[in-house]
């Protein structure tokens, strides 16, 4: 074996070590708290730091699921999240090909406004809003909150779809114009098709981010019948705040649908981003 191979054979043994670290680094809290959450709230504190559940509790996700109403707060969270996936997917898809396959005069313009909204945090914007939604009376409103998801995805779905979109050829696109093609008829059955994978990747990307959001929620519901899923686990905190059990099946419930939509979708979520930064 000659020194290359042997230096060769070592990196790859070294990448594998340093991949496989980080697959531990990454499921293990999923395993923790799954395990966890089918054991007595006394059986967590001990020197052991990851053990099965010997007589699993599951008694827990009973609880977890009526006393923290997560089929109330299921709703509230698909009433949102549906909403404000769809419409920031489409608008992110119609203003990267705006900018990225049509030539007009402010398109540059356009596009620094786009990337611009990357670099303004969540944080500097909840009181400006909280105002204007007060002003125009969109607080404790799930409109109000679709909104805010919205327009704080925009940007980075139109830079992926972008990317994309700017590695598909013109050929087709050329000929339905030719035929007296109108943009109302070439985006959704000509360029649409050609960007599935990018669909796959905005929306679930958006999905798991609205999903899981908790600030601009916080701020912008009052009520207790429009709060979302992230709220169940608050609830318990306050709740049972001895019952660290129940708390971790009530995590585990919500965790759940993210992870399932994403395995499913993982191989056009993967091609989508791969399609984007090769093309892009």
């Amino acid at each position: 074996m000659t020194r290359y191979q042997v230096e060769r054979n070592s990196k790859k043994t070294l990448l594998a070590i340093f991949l496989s670290l980080f697959v531990v680094a990454q499921v293990f809290p999923l395993l923790w708290v799954a395990s966890y959450s089918l054991q007595k709230s006394g059986d967590l504190f001990g020197p052991e730091l990851f053990k099965l559940p010997v007589n699993p509790v599951w008694n827990n996700y009973v609880r977890a699921w009526f006393d923290g109403k997560i089929p109330q707060y299921l709703t509230n969270t698909l009433l949102v999240v549906i909403p404000s996936v769809t419409l920031s997917t489409v608008l992110s898809f119609c203003i990267a090909y705006a900018c990225t396959r049509m030539q007009w005069k402010l398109r540059p313009v356009a596009w620094f406004i786009i990337t611009i909204g990357l670099t303004i945090p969540i944080h500097t914007t909840l009181l400006p809003n909280f105002i204007w939604y007060n002003f125009f009376g969109l607080i404790d409103t799930r409109i109000g909150l679709i909104i805010s998801y919205v327009a704080f995805s925009i940007s980075f779905n139109a830079i992926i779809f972008s990317g994309l979109l700017a590695g598909l050829p013109y050929s087709m696109e050329e000929s339905a114009f030719l035929d007296g093609a109108k943009y109302r008829h070439i985006l959704p059955s000509i360029i649409a098709p050609m960007a599935a994978t990018g669909f796959a990747t905005v929306g679930v990307q958006t999905f798991l981010n609205h999903w899981n959001e908790f600030i601009m929620a916080n701020t912008y519901l009052m009520s207790e019948a429009k709060r979302t899923l992230p709220f169940s686990i608050i609830r318990f905190q306050g709740q049972y705040s001895s019952d660290y059990a129940v708390q971790f099946a009530c995590m585990t419930l919500v965790a759940l649908p993210p992870l399932l939509l994403y395995f499913i979708f993982n191989r056009w979520i993967v091609a989508g981003i791969t399609a984007g930064a090769v093309k892009g």
